[in-house]
């Protein structure tokens, strides 16, 4: 942490204070050439027992310093007459640099060896060893080292203490390599923050697709169990589907399916996440691990849930954004020009009412009437095809139960979104249950339902009106049953797989001006909303597409 904070004091507080983390290219590069040393080998004799003529090799040491605050695991320790010489590996090449090493590894370095001074050991040097070039760089703990060192130690405590993130480099060649960009979204901070002063658009987050997607599994009965690094899909004592680990972000559980404890504590330590949900498709919950670290974010959560300034500010801009998009949907996909124009005209009043709201309560009311008026226009959206078949005659939106094949997929959709929204919030570090908007209900994901309101149209409205339209979903894929109507497995499947789809379309972001996934953009837009509550950013800033 004090190489990380000499580096960048954002970087080391995010990871030592908010608990963040992220691989990249060079993390997992840097764990293999660091799995040598890595292993516990050799032992560190006593100070008074290293001598001249003895060889020391102790590999991967732990050592601390209660004096100095410190602690270090060193990677190696080797010894030069009655002198220690502390080694550190990094992945790279030899920089050509003045000391022949960047200030950030000789700070780390250093560190070692005022431990190794702590504990009594004479060390005035230190080693640092570049694995790609196979070159030993030795570095002397000189004053000037020392005193750099000391201020890193001190000023890595007064930002933990402080409790203030610091702000992001500008226009750093630093971030773009950084594992943690997409997580400190430095260029996005910055040009929000300098807007008014027609600020550069921000360079395109370079974040590692990891191609992970979820796995459903809906089949009655069915167990997952874990076989190596392979998840095993069964029924019934056969196996019917099978799926890498590294290739799976989370598994969706819909009704009656099990998982093996094995299998779910190893998906916990992972941190993959289990949802669960009803064989309807109704969000119940979720399963992972200790979840996330940051108790920082959640607190500011906490508190601006109980401001109701704050809460009616967030409020106003989130509904006049879900309507802006509702809007959007309707004038870009009219089937029938001359249908309902006048609704996009009573839109745009109803989204100019919504900021200008003087409580919650009002704000309720101004979002149902444009809700009501949406979705009168919904069946201007169908295709020609998909309107004269009966089972998409689409009157009004209802639910618990749906009663019609529309209102269900809306429903399913809706219910996927927010399973969707809830993890993306806890991947981040949120309390999903306490929202800002909609007031916190027992069992009901809040904060997910409020930042879902702007995606409604764009993901789950967007998704239903393709599968009708295209015909991946058809009359005969719907059950009815006591006047609720519901989707059949073979009908779930191909629409589950058409929201993935959507999910992982890409967009140009209208603010930042570079492409995104929805996917990519759910976590984008949670992380933002942190930054507000937090205080780094004066408004939250909604999605709203062109």
């Amino acid at each position: 942490m004090v190489n990380e904070f000499q580096y960048c004091p954002r970087l080391a507080y995010l990871e030592w204070v908010q608990g963040e983390w992220a691989d990249s290219a060079d993390t997992v590069e840097g764990r293999h050439a660091h799995r040598r040393v890595d292993r516990n080998g050799g032992s560190l004799p006593a100070p008074a027992d290293v001598d001249q003529e003895g060889k020391l090799h102790a590999r991967s040491v732990t050592l601390s310093s209660s004096r100095l605050g410190l602690i270090a695991r060193m990677d190696l320790i080797e010894s030069e007459g009655e002198a220690v010489v502390p080694v550190d590996y990094k992945r790279g090449k030899r920089p050509h640099v003045e000391r022949g090493a960047y200030e950030p590894e000789l700070v780390q370095l250093c560190v070692q060896g005022l431990i190794l001074r702590e504990h009594g050991y004479a060390c005035d040097e230190g080693v640092l060893y570049f694995a790609a070039s196979r070159e030993r760089v030795r570095v002397a703990f000189d004053d000037e080292l020392i005193r750099t060192t000391q201020r890193a130690v001190e000023g890595l405590r007064d930002v933990a203490a402080a409790g203030v993130i610091p702000p992001p480099l500008e226009d750093s060649p630093k971030c773009p390599r950084c594992s943690l960009v997409g997580i400190c979204l430095p260029d996005e901070i910055n040009h929000i923050g300098l807007l008014s002063r027609s600020a550069a658009a921000p360079r395109p987050i370079a974040v590692p697709s990891t191609g992970a997607l979820p796995l459903y599994v809906q089949a009655h009965g069915a167990k997952v169990a874990k076989s190596g690094e392979t998840l095993v899909v069964s029924v019934d004592g056969r196996k019917e589907a099978k799926a890498r680990l590294v290739d799976v972000s989370q598994v969706v559980l819909m009704g009656s399916v099990y998982v093996t404890t094995p299998c779910l504590q190893n998906l916990m330590w992972r941190g993959i996440p289990v949802t669960w949900h009803s064989h309807g498709g109704w969000f119940y919950g979720h399963t992972v691990g200790n979840g996330h670290k940051n108790v920082e974010l959640r607190t500011a959560q906490y508190r601006a849930s109980f401001d109701a300034g704050i809460c009616l500010r967030f409020a106003r801009d989130l509904v006049w954004a879900k309507i802006a998009n509702c809007r959007t949907l309707l004038r870009r996909n009219w089937k029938r020009p001359d249908d309902n124009r006048d609704v996009l005209i009573e839109l745009k009043e109803d989204s100019r009412q919504a900021r200008r709201a003087d409580s919650l309560a009002v704000l309720l009311g101004i979002e149902g009437t444009a809700a009501a008026r949406y979705f009168r226009a919904i069946p201007a959206l169908l295709s020609d095809s998909a309107a004269e078949q009966a089972a998409f005659d689409f009157r009004k939106r209802n639910r618990r139960p749906p009663t019609d094949p529309v209102n269900a997929l809306l429903s399913f959709a809706y219910s996927l979104l927010v399973r969707a929204w809830t993890v993306t919030l806890m991947a981040v570090g949120f309390d999903p249950f306490r929202g800002l908007y909609h007031q916190p209900r027992y069992g009901r994901p809040a904060l997910a339902l409020d930042l879902m309101e702007p995606f409604r149209p764009l993901i789950a409205d967007s998704v239903v009106m393709q599968a009708i339209n295209n015909g991946e979903v058809r009359a005969v894929d719907f059950t009815t049953a006591a006047g609720s109507v519901a989707l059949a497995p073979e009908g779930r499947r191909r629409f589950i797989a058409a929201f993935e789809r959507r999910l992982s379309h890409e967009i140009v972001h209208p603010l930042f001006g570079y492409r995104v996934s929805y996917r990519r953009l759910m976590e984008m837009q949670a992380r933002l909303l942190g930054r507000f509550l937090l205080g780094e950013l004066p408004v939250y800033p909604n999605f709203t597409t062109r």
